[in-house]
């Protein structure tokens, strides 16, 4: 049965504590209820309706009638479990009734004893027609348990594991037994020694379109394996050590018509810039803290990589790329749609380019900026006529900024505004009331309050994509509820201090 997490708890099923289960085919002929309309309709149909519920809801349907129970179990395609060791001797009675699972997630609490070999291959057994497997915190699993998996689920295409210890070897077996491996992703994998090394992607090499490597020692001993995929689209390596030049010259060399990049945290430098600015095809850059990375080497990859589309960059406050970076941007990747600039200080020189040569900018980010103030904003709002978001977070940006956005950017429909403290509350409301279908969040609580670093600003590059921002009626309700707030601690502040000191 299912737990509140989502997770399915095996020791439930061995001693369920329900009643019996109804049957709703037909009443009882001495019956005096109703006939039960549902007991016309086709499996068909009751398997399109659970597909349109969500999954709390589906579990409980399935409780409803040994009917609905095993309609459900059957047309059930996604399943998480508790992966701690009694999932062995759960395993039939789940695999029974979810006989039709096809993405599958295998999660273990890292205090607990996980599942092992056994019931990995019994598991692989059950579930042939498997295409997506995660597994989490299952230390127990060897090679072996991997090639039995990738013998007995060859139709696998997505693989990720996390805190597993079966080593390169693990890996290889998955390669070399699932041909139509799309993504691979692999997050703190023991068991790559120094002089390990993962050969090559075997069967899956022209399968394999996305690669992620994450927080990994020893990850460099994935070099072949990436090289080797002649159809690599999507490359992500985060907090992984050692250095990284030259396997990324080595890649680039090799797969060069890879389209994303992410490199985070990462001992890179310009070499890899340069490297990569032979692939021609590259649409997506993320670079995430990467110190060694500078004007010079983003300069290049940006005048050969023309198809350049999203653009998110973390200086790491190391001014090391700037307004020259910026623009040879400006001037090369015409078609650029998302720029984030975290701890970045552009001018209105280079961001007047940008916004006058990108005529296609749609979401704009900036965060921790000592450089974008009020001109720069005012440059923006002039300029790019395509910008539909707007983050700005850290920014010296006041409400005269605000105003500059009362009349610029036609298009702009989302603005979030955290902690810039000369942005207030009356400037948010007036923007508000200037574009009445512009949404603005303005997160002005937490700049009076704490004093917190922009460590935390690498979300800003997920919340661009997506900024779910309030209406600008939810925008009044929160403004209204944070004076209420500052109203009271004033009142509390001012009445402690009446107070007469009694010794």
């Amino acid at each position: 049965l299912p737990s509140s997490h989502g997770h399915l708890r095996f020791p439930l099923l061995q001693s369920p504590s329900f009643p019996p289960l109804l049957s709703l085919h037909a009443p009882h002929p001495s019956s005096d209820l109703p006939r039960d309309p549902t007991a016309d309709l086709p499996d068909e149909i009751l398997v399109l309706i659970f597909n349109s519920l969500s999954s709390a809801d589906r579990k409980h349907c399935s409780l409803v009638c040994r009917r609905w129970l095993a309609v459900e179990g059957q047309s059930r395609h996604r399943l998480s479990l508790d992966a701690r060791a009694g999932l062995l001797v759960a395993a039939p009675a789940l695999f029974s009734r979810f006989d039709s699972v096809s993405k599958l997630a295998l999660k273990c609490d890292r205090r607990s004893d996980s599942i092992g070999d056994e019931a990995l291959i019994l598991i692989s057994l059950r579930c042939p027609n498997l295409t997506r497997l995660k597994l989490r915190a299952c230390r127990a699993l060897t090679a072996d348990g991997m090639a039995a998996l990738a013998k007995h689920c060859p139709s696998l295409r997505r693989f990720s594991c996390g805190s597993c210890a079966f080593g390169s070897k693990g890996i290889e077996a998955i390669l070399g037994g699932c041909p139509l491996l799309e993504e691979l992703s692999v997050k703190r994998l023991r068991g790559l020694g120094d002089a390990v090394e993962v050969s090559s992607p075997g069967v899956a090499a022209g399968s394999l379109r996305s690669v992620c490597l994450k927080e990994l020692y020893n990850g460099q001993c994935f070099g072949p394996l990436i090289a080797g995929c002649r159809n690599l689209k999507t490359l992500k390596l985060f907090r992984c050590s050692g250095d990284w030049d030259p396997l990324l010259e080595q890649i680039a060399s090799h797969v060069p018509r890879i389209v994303e990049i992410h490199l985070e945290k990462l001992q890179v430098s310009d070499r890899s810039l340069f490297a990569l600015s032979s692939c021609a095809d590259l649409e997506v850059l993320h670079l995430v803290k990467t110190p060694e990375c500078t004007d010079a080497g983003l300069a290049l990859l940006a005048e050969k990589c023309v198809l350049l589309r999203k653009i998110h960059i973390d200086g790491w406050k190391t001014n090391r790329i700037g307004d020259a970076g910026l623009i040879a941007v400006a001037q090369r990747c015409l078609n650029l749609q998302e720029l984030v600039l975290i701890g970045v200080n552009p001018t209105a020189l280079s961001l007047g380019m940008i916004a006058s040569n990108c005529r296609n900018l749609e979401r704009l980010a900036l965060c921790g900026s000592e450089t974008f103030g009020d001109p720069e904003i005012s440059c923006i709002a002039a300029k790019c006529l395509a910008l539909k978001k707007l983050c700005i977070k850290g920014c010296p940006v006041s409400d005269h900024g605000m105003e500059a956005l009362a009349g610029g950017c036609p298009n702009l429909v989302k603005v979030k505004v955290k902690k810039c403290k000369g942005v207030t509350a009356e400037g948010a409301d007036w923007l508000r009331a200037s574009r009445g279908s512009l949404a603005v969040n303005l997160d002005a609580v937490l700049v009076e309050l704490q004093e917190s670093s922009i460590s935390d600003s690498g979300n800003l590059a997920e919340q661009i994509a997506a900024m779910d921002l309030p209406s600008s009626s939810n925008g009044r309700s929160v403004l209204s509820k944070a004076r209420v707030f500052m109203a009271s601690t004033l009142r509390r502040l001012s009445h402690g201090n009446s107070n007469p000191h009694h010794s």
